[in-house]
């Protein structure tokens, strides 16, 4: 599997993309305002800290995601799959979570989603 610098995933991620298999990739602090994401398998992604304001991830799976400390103002996660996700510390405000799997997530107050 090749591997790509941090610049490369950036350039891959200012475009409109949708469906894209970024399971485990480390995104920790990056700037990704208004990023296309809808659909994208980002399992178990490292998004600590990340800027994911107003971020298109509906339908995207963030099913054991580090989102902590993360955030996702204004974000569109309608239908997203958080499922065991760490959104301790995380911004949500104005995020829209309709029909988003939150079971077992942590929630941005430390608390866990049953």
């Amino acid at each position: 599997m090749a591997e790509f610098t941090r610049f490369e995933i950036f350039m891959l991620l200012s475009q409109k993309n949708s469906n894209l298999w970024l399971s485990g990739i480390d995104l920790s602090g990056a700037n990704l305002r208004y990023v296309y994401l809808s659909g994208a398998d980002l399992l178990g992604a490292d998004l600590r800290g990340a800027d994911l304001g107003y971020a298109r991830l509906d339908g995207a799976n963030l099913n054991g995601a580090n989102l902590s400390g993360a955030n996702l103002n204004g974000a569109n996660l309608n239908g997203a799959n958080l499922f065991g996700a760490n959104l301790n510390g995380a911004n949500l405000h104005d995020a829209n979570v309709d029909g988003a799997n939150l079971f077992g997530a942590i929630m941005p107050d430390g608390t866990k989603h049953k």
